[in-house]
């Protein structure tokens, strides 16, 4: 197998894109991406960490948790979590961001670039509530590139659909995981304990 390490390369394999996919990159939100984005329940924001990896977080809220303050600027809650905050950290080192906003029943996605900043003011904190309380701080991100992506990646994995639907029982808990993992001598909670902590949590 052959290791492709140039921009000719791989022009060589893949053809030229298209005027329309060329053209679709847009300097800050337009009013279909605001209507997507007011609707979105899930979203992966990426980050680059102090030695150049990449790092992805997954977020989920009801629709509409992320929220745009202009057509130049989104604002993501921090919720509640594991405490780890390897995306703030990460913010700090670079704060260079990737968002990919996802609303089930729509196949196309929405992807964001942009610069982020952690945020404590009180007027940001209070329009992005978490669940019935304000988050410890929010991302503020600065839009400097959006586009909507073509459905056929989430076409291709039936996302929305129930047909490539596993059953839980297929892992333990992930208590059971992290045991396993560690090696911790401590008992680990079943996956039906795991989902009450996790929805006493949220």
């Amino acid at each position: 197998m052959s290791e492709i390490k140039t921009i000719e390369q791989l022009k060589g394999i893949y053809a030229e894109p298209s005027a329309r996919a060329k053209n679709k990159v847009l300097p800050a939100l337009d009013a279909h991406a605001i209507t997507l984005i007011n609707n979105c329940h899930f979203a992966v924001l990426s980050t680059t960490d102090s030695q150049g990896y990449v790092d992805l977080s997954p977020k989920g809220g009801e629709p509409g948790f992320i929220k745009v303050l202009d057509e130049s600027t989104v604002l993501l809650p921090d919720s509640s979590g594991n405490n780890r905050i390897d995306g703030l950290k990460n913010i700090i080192s670079n704060p260079k961001v990737g968002l990919l906003l996802m609303v089930n029943g729509i196949d196309e996605v929405v992807r964001i670039k942009g610069t982020a900043s952690i945020r404590t003011d009180s007027n940001l904190l209070s329009v992005c509530p978490d669940g019935s309380k304000s988050p410890k701080v929010v991302i503020k991100i600065v839009i400097e590139s959006m586009y909507f992506h073509c459905a056929k990646a989430v076409m291709r994995g039936k996302l929305w659909s129930d047909d490539y639907k596993v059953n839980r029982s297929i892992l333990p808990s992930l208590a059971q995981i992290f045991k396993d993992q560690q090696n911790l001598e401590s008992n680990a909670i079943s996956q039906d304990e795991m989902v009450k902590y996790y929805e006493s949590s949220l």
